[in-house]
Protein backbone atom coordinates (compact mmCIF):
# COMPACT_ATOMS: atom_id res chain seq x y z
CA UNK A 1 0.00 0.00 0.00
CA UNK A 2 2.94 2.33 0.56
CA UNK A 3 3.54 2.71 -3.15
CA UNK A 4 0.02 3.98 -3.72
CA UNK A 5 -0.13 6.26 -0.68
CA UNK A 6 3.13 8.07 -1.47
CA UNK A 7 2.36 8.46 -5.16
CA UNK A 8 0.74 11.38 -6.97
CA UNK A 9 0.24 9.40 -10.21
CA UNK A 10 -3.29 8.29 -10.96
CA UNK A 11 -3.89 4.54 -10.88
CA UNK A 12 -7.03 3.07 -12.42
CA UNK A 13 -9.75 1.76 -10.09
CA UNK A 14 -9.98 -1.56 -11.95
CA UNK A 15 -6.90 -3.59 -12.67
CA UNK A 16 -5.05 -6.89 -12.64
CA UNK A 17 -3.87 -8.79 -9.58
CA UNK A 18 -0.06 -8.92 -9.67
CA UNK A 19 1.33 -12.35 -10.47
CA UNK A 20 4.76 -13.94 -10.58
CA UNK A 21 7.90 -13.15 -8.66
CA UNK A 22 8.39 -9.68 -7.23
CA UNK A 23 10.31 -7.30 -9.49
CA UNK A 24 12.42 -4.56 -7.96
CA UNK A 25 12.80 -1.18 -9.63
CA UNK A 26 15.50 1.29 -8.71
CA UNK A 27 15.32 3.86 -11.49
CA UNK A 28 13.14 5.11 -14.34
CA UNK A 29 15.00 2.97 -16.87
CA UNK A 30 13.81 -0.16 -15.04
CA UNK A 31 10.19 0.90 -15.54
CA UNK A 32 10.77 1.50 -19.24
CA UNK A 33 12.39 -1.92 -19.63
CA UNK A 34 9.46 -3.67 -17.94
CA UNK A 35 7.02 -1.97 -20.31
CA UNK A 36 9.22 -2.70 -23.33
CA UNK A 37 9.38 -6.39 -22.48
CA UNK A 38 5.77 -6.82 -21.34
CA UNK A 39 3.88 -9.81 -22.72
CA UNK A 40 0.41 -10.12 -24.24
CA UNK A 41 -1.30 -10.67 -20.89
CA UNK A 42 -1.40 -6.95 -20.15
CA UNK A 43 -5.20 -6.74 -20.21
CA UNK A 44 -5.61 -3.41 -18.46
CA UNK A 45 -2.92 -1.82 -20.61
CA UNK A 46 -4.91 -2.95 -23.65
CA UNK A 47 -7.96 -1.18 -22.23
CA UNK A 48 -5.93 2.01 -21.78
CA UNK A 49 -4.82 1.76 -25.42
CA UNK A 50 -8.43 1.14 -26.46
CA UNK A 51 -9.67 4.23 -24.61
CA UNK A 52 -6.89 6.33 -26.13
CA UNK A 53 -7.95 5.06 -29.56
CA UNK A 54 -11.50 6.05 -28.64
CA UNK A 55 -10.25 9.62 -28.44
CA UNK A 56 -8.69 9.22 -31.89
CA UNK A 57 -12.03 7.87 -33.18
CA UNK A 58 -13.74 10.97 -31.87
CA UNK A 59 -11.11 13.24 -33.44
CA UNK A 60 -11.62 11.65 -36.85
CA UNK A 61 -15.40 11.59 -36.62
CA UNK A 62 -15.60 15.28 -35.79
CA UNK A 63 -13.13 16.25 -38.50
CA UNK A 64 -14.98 14.29 -41.19
CA UNK A 65 -18.56 14.81 -40.07
CA UNK A 66 -19.22 17.66 -42.48
CA UNK A 67 -17.98 15.87 -45.60
CA UNK A 68 -21.54 15.27 -46.79
CA UNK A 69 -23.14 18.23 -45.06
CA UNK A 70 -21.30 21.22 -46.51
CA UNK A 71 -23.73 21.61 -49.39
CA UNK A 72 -26.66 21.74 -46.95
CA UNK A 73 -24.83 24.15 -44.62
CA UNK A 74 -23.95 26.38 -47.55
CA UNK A 75 -27.54 26.41 -48.76
CA UNK A 76 -29.10 26.93 -45.32
CA UNK A 77 -26.88 29.85 -44.35
CA UNK A 78 -26.43 31.24 -47.88
CA UNK A 79 -22.65 30.99 -47.71
CA UNK A 80 -20.21 32.32 -50.26
CA UNK A 81 -17.21 30.15 -51.23
CA UNK A 82 -15.10 31.99 -48.65
CA UNK A 83 -17.82 31.48 -46.02
CA UNK A 84 -17.89 27.77 -46.76
CA UNK A 85 -14.12 27.72 -46.47
CA UNK A 86 -14.40 29.42 -43.06
CA UNK A 87 -16.74 26.70 -41.79
CA UNK A 88 -14.62 23.88 -43.23
CA UNK A 89 -11.34 25.21 -41.88
CA UNK A 90 -12.48 26.44 -38.43
CA UNK A 91 -11.96 23.03 -36.84
CA UNK A 92 -8.41 22.70 -38.12
CA UNK A 93 -7.56 26.24 -37.00
CA UNK A 94 -8.74 25.28 -33.52
CA UNK A 95 -6.67 22.11 -33.69
CA UNK A 96 -3.52 24.18 -34.33
CA UNK A 97 -4.08 26.13 -31.12
CA UNK A 98 -5.02 22.99 -29.22
CA UNK A 99 -1.94 21.09 -30.38
CA UNK A 100 0.37 23.86 -29.19
CA UNK A 101 -1.25 23.90 -25.74
CA UNK A 102 -1.86 20.16 -25.52
CA UNK A 103 1.69 19.17 -26.41
CA UNK A 104 3.10 21.32 -23.62
CA UNK A 105 0.52 20.26 -21.01
CA UNK A 106 0.96 16.56 -21.85
CA UNK A 107 4.61 16.79 -20.83
CA UNK A 108 4.03 19.27 -18.00
CA UNK A 109 1.15 17.85 -15.94
CA UNK A 110 0.95 14.31 -17.29
CA UNK A 111 -0.97 12.25 -19.81
CA UNK A 112 -3.87 11.32 -17.53
CA UNK A 113 -4.90 14.83 -16.45
CA UNK A 114 -4.90 16.20 -19.98
CA UNK A 115 -6.94 13.28 -21.31
CA UNK A 116 -9.44 13.65 -18.46
CA UNK A 117 -10.06 17.29 -19.39
CA UNK A 118 -10.16 17.30 -23.18
CA UNK A 119 -13.26 15.10 -23.64
CA UNK A 120 -15.47 17.91 -22.34
CA UNK A 121 -14.49 20.01 -25.36
CA UNK A 122 -16.11 17.44 -27.63
CA UNK A 123 -19.40 17.20 -25.72
CA UNK A 124 -20.14 20.91 -25.53
CA UNK A 125 -18.82 21.73 -28.99
CA UNK A 126 -20.81 18.92 -30.65
CA UNK A 127 -24.05 20.11 -29.06
CA UNK A 128 -23.29 23.73 -29.99
CA UNK A 129 -22.75 22.66 -33.62
CA UNK A 130 -26.04 20.75 -33.67
CA UNK A 131 -28.04 23.78 -32.53
CA UNK A 132 -26.03 26.52 -34.28
CA UNK A 133 -28.41 29.31 -35.38
CA UNK A 134 -25.97 30.84 -37.89
CA UNK A 135 -22.63 30.29 -39.57
CA UNK A 136 -20.70 32.26 -36.93
CA UNK A 137 -21.85 30.09 -34.03
CA UNK A 138 -21.16 27.00 -36.14
CA UNK A 139 -17.65 28.20 -36.99
CA UNK A 140 -16.97 29.08 -33.34
CA UNK A 141 -18.18 25.70 -32.11
CA UNK A 142 -16.10 23.92 -34.72
CA UNK A 143 -13.08 25.96 -33.59
CA UNK A 144 -13.60 24.83 -29.97
CA UNK A 145 -14.04 21.25 -31.18
CA UNK A 146 -10.76 21.59 -33.04
CA UNK A 147 -9.05 22.72 -29.84
CA UNK A 148 -10.20 19.49 -28.22
CA UNK A 149 -8.79 17.49 -31.13
CA UNK A 150 -5.48 19.33 -30.98
CA UNK A 151 -5.17 18.72 -27.25
CA UNK A 152 -6.22 15.07 -27.51
CA UNK A 153 -3.84 13.71 -30.14
CA UNK A 154 -0.53 14.38 -28.31
CA UNK A 155 -1.83 12.67 -25.17
CA UNK A 156 -3.41 9.79 -27.12
CA UNK A 157 -0.15 9.10 -28.97
CA UNK A 158 1.76 9.24 -25.68
CA UNK A 159 -0.56 6.61 -24.19
CA UNK A 160 -0.18 4.37 -27.26
CA UNK A 161 3.62 4.62 -27.18
CA UNK A 162 4.07 4.32 -23.42
CA UNK A 163 1.70 1.42 -22.77
CA UNK A 164 3.16 -0.79 -25.54
CA UNK A 165 6.19 -3.05 -25.79
CA UNK A 166 9.23 -2.21 -27.89
CA UNK A 167 9.48 -5.08 -30.38
CA UNK A 168 7.43 -7.84 -31.94
CA UNK A 169 3.77 -8.02 -32.79
CA UNK A 170 1.81 -5.24 -31.12
CA UNK A 171 4.93 -3.12 -30.56
CA UNK A 172 4.95 0.65 -30.10
CA UNK A 173 4.94 1.37 -33.84
CA UNK A 174 2.04 -1.04 -34.38
CA UNK A 175 0.03 0.44 -31.50
CA UNK A 176 0.51 3.95 -32.83
CA UNK A 177 -0.35 2.79 -36.36
CA UNK A 178 -3.70 1.61 -34.94
CA UNK A 179 -4.71 5.24 -34.99
CA UNK A 180 -5.03 4.92 -38.78
CA UNK A 181 -7.70 2.17 -39.08
CA UNK A 182 -9.44 3.78 -36.09
CA UNK A 183 -9.53 7.02 -38.04
CA UNK A 184 -11.01 5.39 -41.13
CA UNK A 185 -13.49 3.43 -39.03
CA UNK A 186 -14.73 6.75 -37.65
CA UNK A 187 -15.05 8.19 -41.15
CA UNK A 188 -16.98 5.08 -42.20
CA UNK A 189 -19.31 5.44 -39.20
CA UNK A 190 -20.06 8.99 -40.25
CA UNK A 191 -20.87 7.72 -43.77
CA UNK A 192 -23.15 5.02 -42.32
CA UNK A 193 -24.97 7.61 -40.24
CA UNK A 194 -25.38 9.80 -43.30
CA UNK A 195 -26.78 6.82 -45.18
CA UNK A 196 -29.17 5.97 -42.33
CA UNK A 197 -30.54 9.47 -41.85
CA UNK A 198 -30.67 10.07 -45.60
CA UNK A 199 -32.93 7.01 -45.76
CA UNK A 200 -35.24 7.81 -42.83
CA UNK A 201 -35.54 11.59 -42.83
CA UNK A 202 -38.37 13.00 -44.91
CA UNK A 203 -37.21 15.26 -47.71
CA UNK A 204 -38.79 18.26 -45.97
CA UNK A 205 -36.40 17.74 -43.04
CA UNK A 206 -33.25 16.82 -44.95
CA UNK A 207 -31.60 19.96 -43.61
CA UNK A 208 -31.59 18.31 -40.16
CA UNK A 209 -29.07 15.69 -41.26
CA UNK A 210 -25.90 17.71 -40.87
CA UNK A 211 -27.02 18.86 -37.40
CA UNK A 212 -27.73 15.30 -36.28
CA UNK A 213 -24.41 14.05 -37.63
CA UNK A 214 -22.44 16.78 -35.84
CA UNK A 215 -24.38 16.40 -32.60
CA UNK A 216 -23.83 12.64 -32.57
CA UNK A 217 -20.17 13.30 -31.76
CA UNK A 218 -21.17 14.03 -28.17
CA UNK A 219 -22.20 10.38 -27.62
CA UNK A 220 -18.78 8.65 -27.88
CA UNK A 221 -17.27 11.48 -25.82
CA UNK A 222 -19.80 10.84 -23.04
CA UNK A 223 -19.04 7.10 -23.17
CA UNK A 224 -15.30 7.78 -22.78
CA UNK A 225 -16.00 10.15 -19.88
CA UNK A 226 -18.10 7.46 -18.18
CA UNK A 227 -15.43 4.72 -18.31
CA UNK A 228 -12.14 6.60 -18.23
CA UNK A 229 -11.73 6.94 -14.44
CA UNK A 230 -12.17 3.21 -13.92
CA UNK A 231 -9.59 2.03 -16.42
CA UNK A 232 -7.23 4.90 -17.30
CA UNK A 233 -3.91 5.27 -15.48
CA UNK A 234 -1.08 7.71 -15.78
CA UNK A 235 1.74 6.59 -18.06
CA UNK A 236 4.17 4.58 -15.89
CA UNK A 237 7.14 5.85 -17.92
CA UNK A 238 6.08 9.49 -17.51
CA UNK A 239 5.53 8.98 -13.76
CA UNK A 240 8.95 7.36 -13.38
CA UNK A 241 10.59 10.18 -15.34
CA UNK A 242 9.09 12.64 -12.88
CA UNK A 243 10.84 10.78 -10.05
CA UNK A 244 7.63 9.04 -8.93
CA UNK A 245 8.84 5.44 -8.88
CA UNK A 246 6.18 4.44 -6.36
CA UNK A 247 3.43 5.64 -8.69
CA UNK A 248 5.05 3.87 -11.62
CA UNK A 249 5.24 0.63 -9.63
CA UNK A 250 1.56 0.87 -8.71
CA UNK A 251 0.62 1.34 -12.36
CA UNK A 252 2.74 -1.65 -13.39
CA UNK A 253 0.99 -3.81 -10.84
CA UNK A 254 -2.47 -2.58 -11.75
CA UNK A 255 -2.23 -2.27 -15.54
CA UNK A 256 0.23 -5.05 -16.37
CA UNK A 257 -0.11 -7.47 -13.47
CA UNK A 258 3.63 -7.09 -12.87
CA UNK A 259 4.51 -7.54 -9.21
CA UNK A 260 6.70 -4.44 -9.16
CA UNK A 261 8.04 -2.77 -6.01
CA UNK A 262 10.48 0.06 -5.41
CA UNK A 263 13.79 -0.99 -3.90
CA UNK A 264 14.45 0.33 -0.41
CA UNK A 265 17.80 1.67 -1.56
CA UNK A 266 16.39 3.35 -4.70
CA UNK A 267 17.58 6.91 -5.15
CA UNK A 268 14.38 8.98 -5.01
CA UNK A 269 16.04 12.33 -4.40
CA UNK A 270 15.93 14.73 -6.02
CA UNK A 271 12.53 13.75 -7.46
CA UNK A 272 12.84 15.69 -10.70
CA UNK A 273 12.09 14.95 -14.36
CA UNK A 274 14.92 14.01 -16.69
CA UNK A 275 14.07 17.08 -18.79
CA UNK A 276 11.78 19.68 -17.30
CA UNK A 277 8.70 20.45 -19.34
CA UNK A 278 8.81 23.98 -20.72
CA UNK A 279 7.81 25.94 -23.78
CA UNK A 280 11.51 25.96 -24.66
CA UNK A 281 11.29 22.22 -25.39
CA UNK A 282 9.71 23.09 -28.72
CA UNK A 283 13.12 24.55 -29.66
CA UNK A 284 14.81 21.33 -28.50
CA UNK A 285 13.08 19.52 -31.36
CA UNK A 286 15.44 21.33 -33.74
CA UNK A 287 18.67 20.60 -31.92
CA UNK A 288 21.17 17.76 -32.05
CA UNK A 289 19.94 14.36 -33.17
CA UNK A 290 16.34 15.56 -33.23
CA UNK A 291 16.85 18.06 -36.05
CA UNK A 292 16.80 15.47 -38.85
CA UNK A 293 13.96 13.54 -37.24
CA UNK A 294 11.87 16.67 -36.83
CA UNK A 295 12.62 17.73 -40.40
CA UNK A 296 11.45 14.40 -41.79
CA UNK A 297 8.39 14.21 -39.53
CA UNK A 298 7.45 17.80 -40.36
CA UNK A 299 7.80 17.54 -44.13
CA UNK A 300 5.80 14.31 -44.34
CA UNK A 301 3.19 15.67 -41.94
CA UNK A 302 2.66 18.73 -44.11
CA UNK A 303 2.43 17.04 -47.50
CA UNK A 304 0.48 13.93 -46.45
CA UNK A 305 -2.62 15.65 -45.01
CA UNK A 306 -2.58 18.17 -47.85
CA UNK A 307 -3.07 15.39 -50.38
CA UNK A 308 -5.33 13.24 -48.19
CA UNK A 309 -7.71 16.03 -47.19
CA UNK A 310 -8.03 17.24 -50.75
CA UNK A 311 -9.02 13.73 -51.84
CA UNK A 312 -10.87 12.39 -48.78
CA UNK A 313 -12.84 15.50 -47.86
CA UNK A 314 -13.64 16.05 -51.51
CA UNK A 315 -14.40 12.37 -52.15
CA UNK A 316 -18.19 12.81 -52.21
CA UNK A 317 -17.80 15.82 -54.48
CA UNK A 318 -15.36 13.97 -56.73
CA UNK A 319 -17.61 10.96 -57.11
CA UNK A 320 -20.87 12.88 -57.56
CA UNK A 321 -19.48 15.57 -59.85
CA UNK A 322 -16.86 13.70 -61.85
CA UNK A 323 -18.79 10.45 -62.15
CA UNK A 324 -22.30 11.95 -62.27
CA UNK A 325 -23.79 9.52 -59.74
CA UNK A 326 -26.85 9.78 -57.47
CA UNK A 327 -26.59 10.71 -53.78
CA UNK A 328 -27.12 7.09 -52.72
CA UNK A 329 -24.40 5.80 -55.04
CA UNK A 330 -22.07 8.56 -53.84
CA UNK A 331 -22.56 7.60 -50.19
CA UNK A 332 -22.18 3.86 -50.82
CA UNK A 333 -19.13 4.24 -53.03
CA UNK A 334 -17.44 6.60 -50.56
CA UNK A 335 -18.15 4.15 -47.74
CA UNK A 336 -16.88 1.18 -49.77
CA UNK A 337 -13.66 2.96 -50.76
CA UNK A 338 -12.90 3.94 -47.17
CA UNK A 339 -13.65 0.52 -45.71
CA UNK A 340 -12.13 -1.66 -48.42
CA UNK A 341 -9.00 0.37 -49.06
CA UNK A 342 -8.20 3.07 -46.49
CA UNK A 343 -9.27 0.96 -43.49
CA UNK A 344 -7.69 -2.19 -44.94
CA UNK A 345 -4.47 -0.28 -45.58
CA UNK A 346 -4.46 0.84 -41.96
CA UNK A 347 -4.83 -2.76 -40.76
CA UNK A 348 -1.92 -3.76 -43.00
CA UNK A 349 0.17 -1.01 -41.43
CA UNK A 350 -0.49 -2.39 -37.96
CA UNK A 351 0.32 -5.97 -38.92
CA UNK A 352 3.36 -5.32 -41.12
CA UNK A 353 5.25 -2.46 -39.47
CA UNK A 354 6.96 -4.72 -36.86
CA UNK A 355 8.36 -6.74 -39.77
CA UNK A 356 9.15 -4.15 -42.44
CA UNK A 357 9.45 -0.90 -40.51
CA UNK A 358 7.77 2.45 -41.04
CA UNK A 359 10.24 3.82 -43.62
CA UNK A 360 9.63 1.12 -46.24
CA UNK A 361 5.86 1.27 -45.82
CA UNK A 362 5.82 5.06 -46.07
CA UNK A 363 7.93 4.93 -49.22
CA UNK A 364 5.66 2.39 -50.91
CA UNK A 365 2.59 4.34 -49.81
CA UNK A 366 3.84 7.52 -51.45
CA UNK A 367 4.60 5.64 -54.68
CA UNK A 368 1.00 4.36 -54.73
CA UNK A 369 -0.36 7.86 -54.17
CA UNK A 370 1.76 9.44 -56.88
CA UNK A 371 0.60 6.77 -59.34
CA UNK A 372 -3.03 7.29 -58.35
CA UNK A 373 -3.02 11.08 -58.58
CA UNK A 374 -1.24 11.09 -61.92
CA UNK A 375 -3.77 8.53 -63.16
CA UNK A 376 -6.69 10.72 -62.03
CA UNK A 377 -5.11 13.74 -63.73
CA UNK A 378 -4.57 11.86 -67.00
CA UNK A 379 -8.11 10.45 -67.09
CA UNK A 380 -9.65 13.81 -66.25
CA UNK A 381 -13.45 13.87 -66.24
CA UNK A 382 -14.58 10.34 -67.14
CA UNK A 383 -16.58 10.19 -70.36
CA UNK A 384 -17.60 6.53 -70.26
CA UNK A 385 -17.86 3.59 -67.89
CA UNK A 386 -14.34 2.39 -68.62
CA UNK A 387 -12.78 5.71 -67.66
CA UNK A 388 -15.04 5.96 -64.62
CA UNK A 389 -13.81 2.55 -63.46
CA UNK A 390 -10.20 3.70 -63.87
CA UNK A 391 -10.92 6.82 -61.80
CA UNK A 392 -12.50 4.78 -59.02
CA UNK A 393 -9.53 2.37 -59.10
CA UNK A 394 -7.14 5.32 -58.78
CA UNK A 395 -9.09 6.67 -55.79
CA UNK A 396 -8.90 3.19 -54.23
CA UNK A 397 -5.13 2.99 -54.83
CA UNK A 398 -4.64 6.42 -53.28
CA UNK A 399 -6.59 5.48 -50.16
CA UNK A 400 -4.83 2.09 -49.85
CA UNK A 401 -1.43 3.78 -50.09
CA UNK A 402 -2.54 6.36 -47.56
CA UNK A 403 -3.72 3.66 -45.17
CA UNK A 404 -0.56 1.55 -44.96
CA UNK A 405 1.87 4.36 -45.70
CA UNK A 406 1.77 8.02 -44.67
CA UNK A 407 -1.68 7.81 -43.11
CA UNK A 408 -0.41 5.42 -40.44
CA UNK A 409 3.24 6.27 -40.13
CA UNK A 410 3.46 10.04 -40.16
CA UNK A 411 2.16 9.61 -36.61
CA UNK A 412 4.72 6.87 -35.97
CA UNK A 413 7.47 9.30 -36.86
CA UNK A 414 5.91 12.09 -34.80
CA UNK A 415 5.54 9.90 -31.69
CA UNK A 416 8.63 7.68 -31.76
CA UNK A 417 11.22 10.23 -32.89
CA UNK A 418 11.27 11.67 -29.37
CA UNK A 419 11.66 10.24 -25.84
CA UNK A 420 9.04 10.57 -23.10
CA UNK A 421 10.23 14.00 -21.98
CA UNK A 422 9.73 15.45 -25.48
CA UNK A 423 6.92 13.27 -26.82
CA UNK A 424 4.10 15.68 -25.96
CA UNK A 425 5.69 18.72 -27.59
CA UNK A 426 6.93 16.56 -30.47
CA UNK A 427 3.45 15.33 -31.34
CA UNK A 428 2.00 18.76 -30.53
CA UNK A 429 4.32 20.51 -32.98
CA UNK A 430 3.69 17.82 -35.55
CA UNK A 431 -0.06 18.26 -35.21
CA UNK A 432 0.27 22.01 -35.59
CA UNK A 433 1.90 21.37 -38.95
CA UNK A 434 -0.72 18.75 -39.87
CA UNK A 435 -3.60 21.08 -39.06
CA UNK A 436 -2.00 24.03 -40.81
CA UNK A 437 -1.66 21.88 -43.91
CA UNK A 438 -5.20 20.55 -43.50
CA UNK A 439 -6.55 24.07 -43.15
CA UNK A 440 -4.81 25.10 -46.35
CA UNK A 441 -5.99 22.05 -48.29
CA UNK A 442 -9.60 22.27 -47.06
CA UNK A 443 -9.73 25.93 -48.01
CA UNK A 444 -7.84 25.65 -51.29
CA UNK A 445 -9.32 22.43 -52.70
CA UNK A 446 -12.77 23.90 -53.53
CA UNK A 447 -11.08 26.95 -55.06
CA UNK A 448 -8.54 24.95 -57.08
CA UNK A 449 -11.14 22.38 -58.16
CA UNK A 450 -13.43 25.17 -59.39
CA UNK A 451 -10.58 26.77 -61.34
CA UNK A 452 -8.75 23.69 -62.62
CA UNK A 453 -11.39 20.95 -62.62
CA UNK A 454 -9.64 17.56 -62.78
CA UNK A 455 -6.31 19.24 -63.48
CA UNK A 456 -6.23 19.89 -59.75
CA UNK A 457 -4.77 16.38 -59.37
CA UNK A 458 -1.55 17.53 -61.06
CA UNK A 459 -1.16 20.03 -58.20
CA UNK A 460 -2.09 17.55 -55.48
CA UNK A 461 0.43 15.01 -56.84
CA UNK A 462 3.26 17.35 -55.86
CA UNK A 463 2.57 16.57 -52.18
CA UNK A 464 3.46 12.85 -52.15
CA UNK A 465 6.40 13.54 -54.48
CA UNK A 466 7.87 15.90 -51.87
CA UNK A 467 7.19 13.33 -49.13
CA UNK A 468 8.97 10.61 -51.06
CA UNK A 469 12.01 12.83 -51.66
CA UNK A 470 12.18 13.62 -47.92
CA UNK A 471 12.18 9.92 -47.06
CA UNK A 472 14.93 9.20 -49.58
CA UNK A 473 17.02 12.05 -48.14
CA UNK A 474 16.58 11.11 -44.44
CA UNK A 475 16.48 7.36 -43.84
CA UNK A 476 15.37 7.33 -40.20
CA UNK A 477 13.59 4.21 -38.90
CA UNK A 478 11.74 4.64 -35.57
CA UNK A 479 10.11 1.20 -35.35
CA UNK A 480 11.89 -1.06 -32.85
CA UNK A 481 14.24 1.71 -31.67
CA UNK A 482 14.25 2.42 -27.92
CA UNK A 483 13.95 6.18 -28.13
CA UNK A 484 12.99 6.49 -24.43
CA UNK A 485 16.49 5.33 -23.52
CA UNK A 486 17.72 8.73 -24.72
CA UNK A 487 16.10 10.27 -21.63
CA UNK A 488 18.01 7.93 -19.34
CA UNK A 489 21.28 8.68 -21.11
CA UNK A 490 20.55 12.35 -20.50
CA UNK A 491 20.78 12.08 -16.73
CA UNK A 492 22.44 8.70 -16.28
CA UNK A 493 19.34 6.96 -14.86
Amino acid sequence: MTDIITSSAHVAQAGNAPTGAAVTIRRAADVSQLVNNSDSSRSNARIVIGIALGGVFLDAYDLGALAFGMKDVTREFGLSPSGAGMIASAITLGAIVGALIGGYLTDKIGRYRVFMADMFFFVFAALACAFAPNEYVLAGARFVMGMGIGIDLPVAMAFLAEFSKLKGRGNKAASIAMWCPTWYAAISVSYLLVLFFWSVLPESHSDWMWRIILGFGAIPALIIIAIRSKYMSESPIWAANQGDLHGAAAILRNSYGINAHVAKDADLTPARPVRRASWGNYAALFKGVYLKRTTLATVTSIVSPFAYNAVAFGLPVIISSFLAQSMLTTILLSLALNLLFAFTGGILAVRLVPRFGAWKMMTLGYICQITALLGLALVGRPEDGHQAAISVAMLALFLLGQGFGPGAHTMTYASLSYPTSLRGVGVGFNQMMVRASSTASLFLFPVLAAALSTNVFWVIALAPIVGLLALLAIRWEPSGYDVDAEDFALNGK
